[in-house]
């Protein structure tokens, strides 16, 4: 197992079209819920613990071997939003492409003709770090991180945030991280003797209404 290849993953340069989204930073600006480096911490913890933890679940059951269909449908239902579903479909098909082009596998080519529109971006997620040769503690970390990280830098182009700032807010949120990763690794092995019932369903109402008003805007920085 290679430990570089869980950061390249992660890394945001890592061509899989997290930089056109904002994690719902976008419309939590836009309402006045993130002001500045304080507010931005209390949004990415909330975040974390909540569409994080579910996405980090997914992964790591997808990193498993269990199967991508069944993690599907475990992420449709857990994402009411339809406008968040159709970005994860969309971020899912952007990371499939880098994936494949970064690690060739049978089983990533599998997953694309059993999705051509796309599979949630943390089952893709999962497999892709399978491919990579990685397990499912990684997989979770990877989606941990990108459920904060990308709103973190999206903050920075729409408040002028500090760079230095919003970093200090992710290495604040770095032990966080760490237990919401224990947290999805043990959810995904019970998945394999209890079901996706095993899985959280952790709910972000605000992150799902905030999606739904950001999807109709006119003009927006971010995708979602």
């Amino acid at each position: 197992m290679s430990r570089a290849a869980l950061l390249v993953l992660a890394d945001g340069r890592f061509p899989a079209g997290g930089h056109a989204h904002s994690g719902g930073a976008e419309a939590a600006v836009k309402a006045g819920r993130i002001t500045g480096a304080a507010s931005l911490e209390d949004f990415c913890r909330g975040r974390l613990h909540t569409a994080g933890l579910v996405a980090a679940s997914l992964a790591a059951a997808a990193a498993l071997g269990v199967d991508a269909v069944v993690l599907d449908e475990a992420a449709d239902a857990r994402t009411p939003s339809p406008a968040l579903r159709l970005a994860a479909r969309k971020l899912g098909r952007q990371l499939m492409r880098a994936a494949r082009a970064t690690w060739p596998s049978q089983e990533l080519d599998d997953l694309a003709r059993r999705f051509p529109k796309g599979a949630h971006q943390p089952v893709v997620l999962g497999v892709a770090a399978r491919a990579a040769g990685l397990g499912a503690v990684d997989a979770a970390y990877c989606a941990g991180y990108e459920s904060v990280s990308g709103a973190a830098s999206a903050t920075v182009r729409l408040l002028s945030l500090d760079p230095f700032d919003a970093t200090a807010v992710l290495a604040r949120l770095a032990p966080e991280v760490d237990r919401v990763a224990d947290r999805a690794v043990e959810a995904a092995r019970g998945v394999v003797d209890e079901g996706t019932d095993a899985l959280p369903a952790a709910s972000a109402p605000l992150l799902e209404i905030g999606a739904e008003v950001h999807a109709g805007w006119p003009v927006r920085l971010f995708a979602s």
